[in-house]
């Protein structure tokens, strides 16, 4: 999963990067509503974090756009602004949901979690092809009833793996969804990465699930 932070704040933008990155998710951050309304519209986000007091755009202004761009990705609108009034117009604008700082960082990931689940029309909680299975809620990753543990960044790639079962995902798809905007894309961390997975899924197992399509990308599916 991929998340926007918009956030005039640094330090408050660079402590919602480095939370949700220890979560597993894959973070850009821009610090003015033109940045935010730019990057919103030219990469596909799972989901944008909304600060309402920005420059150049402000945040009840962006959220508009972002609905009138058709931009898909739910807003939480994050703000020190705690009236009924202020909460009444952030929702109007378009915003899916708000929360006003100063804020538990705990509750703004369980937000995320529940905005997230709402945009699976099938409600998942879980992931299954052939014997293995990743618990959404959980992060717990199994192949034939047997745990398997996985880094955060491991985490992360199998699960846009496996939300594509069947699909030919290339090396750009995967640096959109699963790393940050700043990932060096001439690198071979995601071959990298894709090896790490093979040795702990299909390592042991008859039956492989990770497959390389040369010269095109990588397709986990049951064979």
């Amino acid at each position: 999963m991929r998340i926007l932070v918009v956030e005039d704040e640094k330090k408050i933008a660079d402590f919602i990067k480095r939370g949700l990155r220890e979560e597993g998710y894959a973070v850009d951050a821009a610090y003015d509503g033109e940045e935010g309304l730019f990057l919103a519209k030219t990469n596909e986000y799972d989901l944008i974090l909304l600060d309402l007091m920005l420059p150049k755009i402000d945040g009840l202004s962006l959220c508009r756009k972002l609905k009138k761009e058709k931009v898909k990705a739910p807003v939480i609108m994050l703000t020190a602004k705690d009236t009924v009034k202020d909460k009444v117009m952030g929702l109007d604008s378009g915003a899916d949901d708000y929360l006003t700082k100063p804020f538990a960082f705990e509750e703004l990931l369980a937000r995320i979690r529940a905005i997230l689940r709402k945009q699976d029309s099938q409600t998942l909680s879980k992931l299954k092809i052939a014997d293995l299975e990743l618990d959404l809620l959980t992060h717990k990753v199994a192949r034939a009833g047997k745990e398997i543990e996985l880094t955060t960044k491991e985490y992360s790639l199998l699960e846009y793996l496996m939300r594509n079962e069947g699909v030919i995902v290339t090396r750009t798809m995967i640096s959109e969804h699963v790393w940050d905007i700043d990932f060096d894309t001439f690198t071979n961390v995601i071959d990298v990465y894709i090896n790490y997975l093979r040795n702990k899924i299909d390592s042991g197992f008859d039956k492989k699930l990770i497959h390389t399509v040369r010269g095109r990308g990588y397709t986990l599916e049951e064979e």
